[in-house]
């Protein structure tokens, strides 16, 4: 089966088929890169989708994925990621090993195609050539032929006639003689060409040509198999990333199993528990007695109180407990006492935290530079030690005032989480008077509240209204106490807004007289007027005692 002898006819029909084969070829190029163009375009798409659901770093959302839930979500979120890398690696794959070598190889495929048929046209311009050749000597020959016999004609015409003289007659007979001979020369020429074309023809047909289609189609049998071999890469390269997406999936999967939901339940109850116990039963009121109303104890009162406090009548209430206490809006006190004691623990726990995170990270900085420094001072050249100095001491401040906030949120841990001795004064103030803000409000949820006809309970609508309240021991103290005298003088290094009970803001560069010195619980006792006296953190101002008070 070859073309070259099957087809020997079919010159034209071939250069169609074959330059039909590289369209082909072409098409298929065609194809392969608007698949990788979808791939890239897909990926892109994944990745997006990926990025919009990634928890935003300092965000509320980024909190939610303490869950386990949410955990799992953000592994298939990453997952979906390396997902989409492996479409690229596709798209890559196809580019490089498909359409790149395609189209390298058409490229010698048209120049090939090209010599073949120009070798071919050349071989059929000599043919046609000869056979035009063999048309000139036989049109001459048959020429040459026809004039000899008019000459022949013409002699014996002139030979038989008596009148014609002698001369004329050999005249004709040598014309004649020259015409035969111009015939067995024309008749020579034209059998030597006839034979000279009889072999050049079998020689195109028998030889050159089938030589040339069978290397046109060798060509076509060659495109034809580098055709197949792209599909099979094509599909080779679908089926490589299979097992790395079989990992991304089963990255999935697992991600799902390790979904507790359980542990999702005690993260709900670790961020919401109050710390509280539920409020005890409500004591009957009998209003055929004379009215001797008194505020029902409870669980939550008690453990609050620790029976040291006594109800003091007309006290008006600073806002209503859990659980029906309304949110703070707004920023609340330094030391989280508007917080429920569970919900305290655990932000000033997270403080205590991020201030020991920051002072570590200023140690790194202090010792990386110290290590400069010494290599400065070994090596002068190198740098100027003297010039870290002020770094070092702008370092050596900073952690100061961070371990100072550090040891002043720790004290409130320590309180909240009852590491020490009751509180005295001097703590109740410094915790934000956390008791005498909210304590009134705990006696009274029972008359805050009026019975439904289905037995829930309501809300009054004022908050303000008149209640018997308990009082601390520290308020009783606090409203007796004679002025205490000027012991010292202070300068605020730093602006405090003093927001809870207690307390008293101050702006920093003023100057304050100090009337209680600290007690060990980081807190000072300052005055501004005689009208105008509170404590503030001790670490806030820089005290000058006078002499007598020291000596004393």
């Amino acid at each position: 089966m070859s073309w070259g002898t099957e087809l020997w006819d079919q010159f034209d029909n071939l250069e169609k088929h074959t330059q039909w084969g590289i369209d082909v070829l072409e098409k298929y190029i065609k194809f392969v890169k608007e698949r990788t163009e979808i791939e890239i375009s897909y990926a892109k798409q994944l990745r997006n989708l990926s990025k919009k659901y990634q928890p935003k770093k300092n965000s509320k959302e980024e909190e939610e994925y303490k869950y386990t839930s949410c955990k799992s979500f953000l592994a298939t979120l990453n997952e979906m990621n390396d997902y989409a890398g492996q479409h690229e690696v596709i798209s890559e794959n196809m580019t490089f090993q498909i359409t790149a070598e395609l189209t390298r190889f058409v490229q010698e495929l048209k120049q090939e195609r090209k010599s073949h048929f120009h070798d071919g046209r050349k071989a059929q311009q000599y043919i046609e050539t000869s056979w035009k050749q063999l048309e000139a000597s036989k049109r001459r020959f048959e020429r040459d032929c026809k004039e000899a016999d008019r000459a022949q004609q013409y002699f014996e015409k002139m030979d038989a006639d008596i009148n014609v003289t002698k001369a004329d007659v050999e005249k004709a007979r040598q014309q004649a003689q020259i015409r035969h001979q111009m015939a067995d020369d024309s008749k020579a020429e034209y059998s030597s060409i006839l034979q000279k074309f009889n072999h050049e023809q079998r020689e195109h047909y028998h030889t050159q040509i089938p030589n040339i289609f069978q290397k046109i189609q060798e060509m076509e049998e060659r495109r034809i198999v580098r055709l197949g071999e792209c599909m099979k890469t094509y599909a080779e390269v679908d089926r490589q990333v299979i097992p790395i997406i079989g990992k991304c999936l089963d990255g999935i999967t697992k991600a799902a199993e390790s979904i507790d939901q359980k542990k999702d339940s005690q993260l709900v109850i670790e961020a919401f528990k109050s710390g509280f116990e539920p409020p005890g039963d409500i004591d009957f009121e009998d209003f055929t007695q004379p009215m001797k109303r008194t505020v029902s104890e409870s669980s939550l009162s008690n453990s609050r109180w620790d029976g040291k406090s006594e109800p003091r009548p007309g006290s008006k209430s600073k806002g209503k407990l859990w659980p029906f206490i309304k949110k703070n809006k707004g920023g609340g006190p330094e030391d989280f006492s508007n917080l429920p004691p569970e919900q305290r623990r655990k932000k000033l726990q997270q403080k205590v935290d991020e201030l020991n995170k920051d002072i570590q990270k200023e140690m790194d900085q202090r010792d990386a530079l110290t290590k400069m420094k010494d290599v400065y001072i070994k090596n002068p050249q190198m740098g100027d030690a003297a010039s870290v100095d002020h770094k070092l001491a702008e370092l050596g401040q900073n952690m100061e005032k961070l371990r100072l906030e550090a040891q002043k949120f720790e004290g409130w841990l320590a309180e909240v989480e009852g590491r020490l001795p009751v509180r005295t004064e001097q703590t109740r103030r410094q915790s934000g008077m956390y008791d005498t803000q909210n304590t009134s409000a705990v006696n009274n949820c029972a008359q805050d509240r009026e019975s439904s006809p289905d037995g829930s309970y309501t809300e009054e609508p004022s908050q303000e209204s008149e209640m018997k309240v308990p009082v601390t021991e520290f308020d009783d103290e606090f409203d007796d106490e004679e002025p205490l005298p000027t012991i010292g003088t202070c300068k605020a290094l730093y602006t405090f807004e003093g927001q809870n009970e207690g307390t008293i803001s101050v702006t920093e560069g003023e100057m304050l007289y100090v009337i209680e010195e600290d007690k060990g619980d980081g807190w000072t006792r300052i005055r501004r007027n005689e009208e105008e006296e509170g404590y503030v953190p001790t670490s806030y101002v820089e005290v000058y005692l006078d002499k007598n008070a020291k000596d004393s």
